[in-house]
């Protein structure tokens, strides 16, 4: 009877019960591409998030086709100490749940233990034996849902620790992209480079003829002379970026950096198509977001566990054992001794000590909603901005390669003229400049496209399965 007196109190639990925040998202992205993009309104009314980063992402990067890329993510994922790190954190996260259940169980104790003691000579009671053997159970009834509370609170925390370890991996895994993307384009900025020191090179040389025989002055030497050198400046620039795009990929894939070398390869990389979905799925799929989401919850149970204190507990104990004083006698019936009994504790005053504990936990509350909205807020101006970014950049590159198209025939038609003598190196070294310009422009848009669509992917949660073909 008792028992089912206590289950039924049991069934309460003090506390409000949690309700995701409602947050406007908008039905559409705005800067997303076709019917649904910049002249989209959003909807009316709000939109709870159902977090799920737990849904497996699958390989995203293999959309690039980079089998070195692919071979690199593989090392990141199984080395990366930012993750193991993440992983650990998660752990600890589990343990701390198993902690928090175990106050639903009774406490279990036993002990043994035999004593001599004595008195002076003045006593009259000398010295004995003590033998104690005893066992003790105590199980405190949660009657006002003070420990589901807090099993709620810390399951809510190691689901946002699991949040935590999900968006390391994506972060770790976008900038391993980033910093190898930036790496190719280096290379193929060298490769342009190089063929242009040659180039540069052959003209010096044919300026220097043509003064031998008179054709050309002085100055046009210098000036051949100045740029093949000036060039040659821009090639040997490329090293140290190119070193500490290494570096960090070491680390990234947990090697130290005198340990890894990534080779120079042919680079020429399609960027995918990515499909932006909703504003209402990127709650969904979020790692931070669902990391936010859950520390509510967290903040949500532990007002439940702050108002459990005005509430008094209920102890239900039981001790008893054996205790004699001579050791032929000490797990006798007689030396058996035994007690039961539930005690209630109640605080009558405390100074406004737990409505300040209630107050906090409120005021935590409030705090940890705004900071999930702010989350959401930033990650919904993420992916607009990226989606901008990768449709402006995309615009830019054709009128981009028209020009550097333009700059091309302009310098074959210049050096032709250069050749036959209608005009003086100045303006073959002008338009030089220019097309080495534009190419370098056009390997810089390039590089900016492919991170833009590595942080739209990051930005949008991650990768999806059966993306559309490549452009």
């Amino acid at each position: 009877m008792v028992a089912l007196c206590c289950a039924l109190l049991a069934a309460c639990a003090v506390g409000p019960d949690y309700q995701r925040p409602e947050m406007d998202v908008g039905e559409v992205y705005k800067q997303a591409p076709g019917d649904a993009g910049q002249d989209a309104q959003p909807v009316e009314g709000w939109t709870p998030a159902r977090p799920g980063d737990h849904i497996e992402r699958g390989a995203w990067w293999q959309v690039y086709g980079d089998t070195t890329l692919s071979g690199l993510m593989d090392q990141l994922n199984t080395a990366n100490q930012s993750i193991a790190q993440a992983e650990a954190n998660y752990r600890q996260a589990q343990a701390l749940v198993r902690g928090a259940r175990s106050s639903f169980f009774p406490t279990v104790g036993a002990g043994a233990g035999a004593t001599r003691s004595g008195a002076g000579s003045g006593s009259t009671s000398g010295s004995g034996n003590q033998y104690d053997l005893s066992g003790s159970v105590s199980w405190e009834a949660d009657i006002w849902g003070r420990v589901r509370r807090e099993v709620e609170a810390s399951r809510a925390e190691a689901q946002a620790s699991f949040a935590d370890l999900a968006n390391i991996r994506l972060s770790s895994q976008a900038a391993l992209a980033q910093n190898y993307f930036q790496l190719r384009v280096l290379d193929e900025q060298k490769r342009l480079l190089e063929a242009t020191v040659a180039a540069h090179e052959r003209s010096l040389k044919l300026t220097q003829n043509l003064y031998d025989a008179g054709v050309v002055g002085k100055s046009d030497v210098t000036l051949a002379l100045a740029q093949l050198e000036g060039t040659r400046a821009q090639l040997v620039d490329l090293a140290w970026q190119r070193g500490q795009f290494e570096h960090s990929i070491a680390v990234l894939i947990g090697l130290a950096p005198s340990r890894f070398t990534l080779p120079a390869q042919s680079f020429a990389q399609a960027i995918p198509q990515i499909p932006a979905g909703l504003p209402s799925q990127l709650l969904e799929r979020r790692p931070d977001v669902a990391a936010a989401e859950r520390q509510t919850a967290a903040a949500n149970a532990q007002i439940g566990v702050a108002q459990a204190a005005w509430f008094p507990d209920l102890v239900l104990s039981a001790d008893g054992g054996f205790r004699s004083g001579q050791f032929a006698q000490w797990l006798t019936a007689p030396a058996r001794f035994w007690s039961l009994g539930p005690a209630l504790a109640l605080t009558l005053f405390d100074g406004g000590a737990r409505q300040a504990q209630v107050d906090q936990a409120r005021a935590a509350y409030d705090a940890q909603a705004a900071a999930y909205r702010q989350t959401v807020l930033t990650a919904l101006q993420e992916v607009e901005d990226y989606l901008i970014q990768l449709r402006v950049l995309g615009e830019e590159q054709v009128v981009q390669r028209r020009a550097l198209e333009a700059a091309r025939e302009a310098l074959r038609l210049a050096r032709n003229q250069y050749e036959a003598g209608t005009i003086n190196y100045l303006d073959v070294a002008t338009l030089e400049a220019s097309a080495l310009n534009s190419e370098r422009t056009a390997l810089t848009l390039m590089a900016n496209r492919l991170t833009a669509s590595v942080q739209l992917i990051a930005a949008l949660g991650g990768g999806w399965d059966g993306l559309p073909a490549q452009e």
